[in-house]
């Protein structure tokens, strides 16, 4: 059972998510707050799998939310994923630093939602794929951040090349086909990276081989 946080400040946009959050068998709506100051207390009362995060509320942001629930190790099986109205770079990179595994505009197709929070409940890095191609686009032209190159020094060829897969977008399963290795060695890698990158989730991950040129955008 995927036990979910919903948190937005307006109650019927609440109301919409949690309706078709509880037609499905596998997942359960355990609490909803209205801003980012219920949302710490009650992800620490129900430690849910994700925490539903809308950007833009009263008292605490969502933005804020996130960087608090990231910060709490008791916290570390929390998987945040923000919703919002809005599409703007600065609130991607803010939410993905700030430790969000994920960034879904609400206007997504209702199929699209429930397969979203099965994938973010999984670990897996999850962004829309309209903010998936801002992300990329910016690094086009954005100078490196030579700040985020700590830690690749300890990474093994192999690490590497997984996690510039990863920045790519594939799952476990594609990266071991293009490897050639099994799936759980694929995942075995991933995690060896993360751990040396000091990465929470894939989605930092991701930032983090974008900054520190491991992967490279294409531009065509």
């Amino acid at each position: 059972m995927i036990r979910v946080l919903l948190v937005d400040d307006q109650p019927l946009i609440r109301s919409g998510f949690r309706a078709l959050l509880d037609l499905e068998d596998d997942i359960e709506v355990v609490a909803e707050a209205a801003d980012g100051s219920e949302c710490l207390a009650l992800a620490r009362e129900h430690r849910p799998d994700i925490a539903l995060i809308d950007i833009q509320m009263p008292v605490v942001n969502g933005i804020e939310a996130t960087r608090r629930i990231a910060a709490d190790p008791t916290l570390a099986g929390v998987h945040v994923v923000i919703l919002t109205n809005y599409g703007l770079d600065e609130y991607v990179f803010d939410a993905l630093r700030a430790g969000a595994a994920g960034f879904l505009v609400k206007d997504i197709r209702p199929e699209d939602f429930l397969h979203s929070v099965r994938v973010a409940a999984r670990g897996d890095a999850l962004l829309a794929p309209s903010i998936t191609r801002r992300l990329i686009n910016r690094y086009v032209n954005q100078p490196l951040h030579t700040a985020a190159d700590a830690g690749l020094d300890e990474l093994t060829s192999r690490e590497r090349e997984a996690v510039a897969l990863v920045a790519q977008g594939l799952s476990n399963d594609q990266i071991a086909e293009r490897m050639v290795i099994s799936p759980l060695t694929a995942k075995t890698h991933i995690n060896r990276a993360m751990t040396k990158l000091h990465a929470r989730d894939r989605a930092q991950l991701v930032v983090l081989a974008y900054e520190s040129g491991l992967a490279t955008p294409r531009t065509s």
